[in-house]
């Protein structure tokens, strides 16, 4: 029986502990605002305290002697609380579900925790009766079946066997990730949970977190860039700014499986002469390389400068852009693998370049998500990953505070034309105006796409914003509905992204519904303006507004 390590070294913490599982008790942590510590804990001084909360309260957070647990992520407020989030395996298999925060005082003692399941994780047997080519077969049939009428090509799909607690009972699971190319060349992807005893379907969901948009010039007039100064040309690198670049993908796409990349799009860094870049017109490829290097510039300083946070790692190292990618690629993505955003140039019918200011907040912003509370990609949870990216995606475009792109709550308006037949991709006063997503939730609201289902937390950040009813902002109109007929007051967009983020970074896991969402963000509310006060009491009007409860 292996015994829980306090000191652990590397970059990856463990724990283990050799006890009993237990069901827990998750506390919310308050911050008092007089509460002050001699000295501001470090990062390291953060996971060992963590490591000893594990030690003395293993059957609580359901550890076990089979199961260890690594650090993925640690937040320190300046206050000192600590909240230190872990990744759990089961006998050296990572536990679908099985991620939980600890939350600890300014000393280090234990405060309470987040878990993305109560259940015990226990199983009969780590041997599965499915194979893995078995299940991987079932995830090819999968990809196939959502792309009807696309002749795909090089397909390959890669099982990983886990265990999955997100959906009932713990169970062994294949987790395959079935990847290939359409008809133009462009990657599609699909990863699907397979019962590893059964062979049952239990989930799928798409790989590629896409956001579709396109347009034909610069959408945010002449912006400000920092560039690199070589020799006697400039590159479009920002060294302020962690050294993020954008390249040419010069039309090509990646050739990936399963996290390994056999050829990647180049992105041939861009250089000018003058180190005035694009003429706001298609004919010229840096001027869509110049809208992407100023989404990642303003998605960075939002970031940085309303939380603190140094890059979207939290790490202060850069990412990077690529644009023109692919063949009338109508999508946008971000890439963990690559640290890379990456930005289609569209069919020029219905989308235009994919490289506006909200998009590139958008998905920079999944980043962020992928990098703390890595929401599962389906289900509620799914939608609220998709309802992160267009929440903070929109405070990016209003923190630019941009006279060609102003502040809104469309997602998506600057890169549609007209073969698309509406103003935005989706609209976050009365979500349903797309034709597709959900203004409310119900019992089904889980079975719809991820970009359908991200309308009740995109409703509910819109009446937490700016209330309920018919109002007029920056010239665009807007009519909040609400569920029970209340009347909402907003608290302000700023107080919504700040109490956003604090959920996402603080409080929620990879398997956080919408009633956990509820939790996580009257918990962060609580944190920031305190127990009973009018932004406490908004949260919870608003998620009530959106039949949240």
């Amino acid at each position: 029986m292996s015994r829980i390590r306090q000191h652990v070294r590397g970059t990856r913490h463990t724990a283990t502990a050799g006890v009993a599982a237990a069901t827990a008790t998750l506390l919310a942590v308050t911050l008092s605002p007089a509460a002050h510590a001699d000295a501001r804990p470090t990062r390291a001084t953060a996971v060992e305290n963590a490591a000893s909360a594990l030690l003395a309260h293993a059957a609580t957070l359901g550890l076990t002697s089979a199961q260890d647990a690594g650090v993925r992520d640690v937040i320190v407020d300046g206050n000192g609380t600590q909240h230190v989030r872990y990744d759990r395996t089961y006998h050296g298999l990572p536990v679908l579900g099985g991620d939980f925060v600890v939350h600890l005082a300014a000393d280090g003692g234990y405060r309470g925790a987040d878990r993305a399941t109560r259940q015990a994780v226990s199983l009969p047997s780590v041997t599965p009766r499915v194979s893995g080519p078995k299940a991987a077969g079932l995830a090819v049939n999968a990809l196939r079946a959502a792309n009807l009428g696309e002749a795909l090509k090089q397909i390959k799909a890669r099982p990983e066997l886990v265990v999955d607690a997100l959906h009932g009972s713990p169970k062994l699971a294949w987790r395959t990730n079935a990847v290939g190319r359409d008809s133009l060349g462009n990657p599609v992807a699909r990863t699907v949970l397979t019962d590893a005893r059964t062979g049952a379907q239990i989930d799928a969901w798409d790989s590629i977190e896409t956001a579709t948009g396109d347009g034909t010039s610069l959408y945010s007039g002449t912006v400000p860039l920092e560039t690199t100064q070589s020799g006697s040309s400039y590159q479009l690198k920002d060294p302020t700014r962690g050294n993020t670049f954008t390249g040419d993908a010069e039309g090509k796409t990646d050739l990936c499986f399963f996290g390994i990349c056999f050829s990647r799009a180049p992105a041939t860094l861009f250089t000018d002469a003058d180190n005035h870049w694009g003429t706001g017109t298609t004919a010229d490829r840096a001027s869509a390389a110049v809208d992407a290097q100023y989404g990642t510039n303003e998605t960075w300083d939002y970031y940085k400068n309303i939380h603190g946070r140094n890059g979207i790692a939290g790490d202060g190292k850069g990412s990077y852009n690529r644009v023109h990618y692919g063949n009338k690629y109508n999508n946008a993505f971000w890439d963990d693998s690559c640290f890379c955003m990456t930005y289609g140039d569209g069919d020029g019918t219905t989308f235009g370049p994919l490289v506006a200011l909200d998009v590139a907040g958008h998905e920079m912003s999944h980043g962020v998500t992928s990098k703390t509370a890595a929401l599962t990609y389906s289900g509620e949870s799914g939608g609220l990953n998709e309802a992160t990216s267009d929440i903070l995606g929109t405070m990016v475009e209003w923190y630019a505070n941009n006279s060609s792109d102003t502040g809104d709550y469309l997602i998506g308006e600057k890169i549609v034309k007209s073969g698309f037949g509406k103003a935005a991709l989706r609209f976050m006063d009365k979500p349903s105006k797309d034709g597709s997503s959900a203004d409310y939730w119900s019992s089904s609201v889980g079975n719809l796409d991820v970009h359908y289902s991200s309308g009740v937390a995109n409703h509910f950040a819109y009446l937490l914003a700016e209330g309920s009813g018919a109002k007029t902002i920056n010239g665009v109109s807007y009519d909040s509905p609400t569920y029970n007929g209340s009347t909402v007051t907003g608290i302000g967009r700023d107080k919504v992204g700040k109490i956003w983020y604090r959920a996402l970074t603080v409080y929620m896991t990879s398997s956080t519904n919408y009633k956990g969402a509820r939790t996580a963000t009257l918990n962060a509310a609580k944190d920031l303006y305190g127990a009973g006060s009018t932004e406490y009491n908004a949260v919870a009007a608003a998620w009530s507004a959106v039949n949240v409860s």
